[in-house]
């Protein structure tokens, strides 16, 4: 994608934020292990979420893509792009348009112009949810104790997508790179239950 927005006012209120996990920052860092049994847990904050409902098979769809640079996502479960710039299949005409902060609005003016009048919507969701990242060897065996999905790689790997619970939060859950490494997507008010329920599932590994 190469949409950018800024200007003044967003770069103050920027200043002001607070993520969820902000306070515990050192406290997540501090539980992650490395080596070949390591895992770590860390926040992503601030990510530019939106949300995109359009008809998959329209030319407001087609506009869309060529507007953001990046395909939408026909299949099931599964990802286009990067952790960087990517999009993410949440239904048959529902995605999840991810990128660093700050970009939101640029999307969000580059898909409705795009669209024009037909029917869909375009929604900043960047405030709704915070981004734990879980990666390393083990972190796989670590999300397995909190989730029922097969998270095998046969059933689950890089470039692929699910909204599912982890314990009792509900998540967009994204596997990144091979190491692996999973982005776990969640409503801020649930950040910290979802990092005391890693933080514990992690326990096995990092408590020598």
């Amino acid at each position: 994608m190469t949409v950018v927005s800024t200007n003044e006012s967003s770069t103050e209120v920027a200043g002001l934020r607070r993520s969820p996990l902000a306070g515990r920052r050192d406290e997540l860092a501090a539980a992650g292990v490395e080596g070949l049994r390591g895992v770590r847990l860390g926040e992503e904050p601030f990510l530019s979420q939106v949300n995109l409902r359009v008809l998959p098979a329209s030319p407001a769809a087609a506009g869309v893509e060529q507007a953001l640079g990046t395909i939408l996502p026909r299949e099931p479960n599964r990802v286009t792009g990067d952790e960087h710039d990517a999009a993410l299949w949440l239904g048959p005409d529902e995605w999840l348009v991810v990128a660093p902060d700050g970009r939101a609005d640029g999307i969000v003016e580059a898909a409705r112009t795009a669209m024009a009048d037909s029917p869909g919507s375009v929604v900043d969701v960047s405030a709704n949810r915070t981004t734990l990242r879980l990666a390393g060897p083990t972190s796989r065996e670590v999300l397995e104790k909190v989730c029922s999905l097969d998270l095998h790689p046969r059933a689950f790997r890089s470039g692929q997508c699910a909204q599912t619970l982890v314990g009792r939060a509900q998540v967009v859950l994204w596997q990144v790179g091979t190491e692996p490494a999973y982005r776990l997507m969640v409503r801020g008010s649930f950040a910290d239950y979802l990092a005391d329920l890693l933080l514990d599932a992690m326990a096995e590994f990092t408590h020598r």
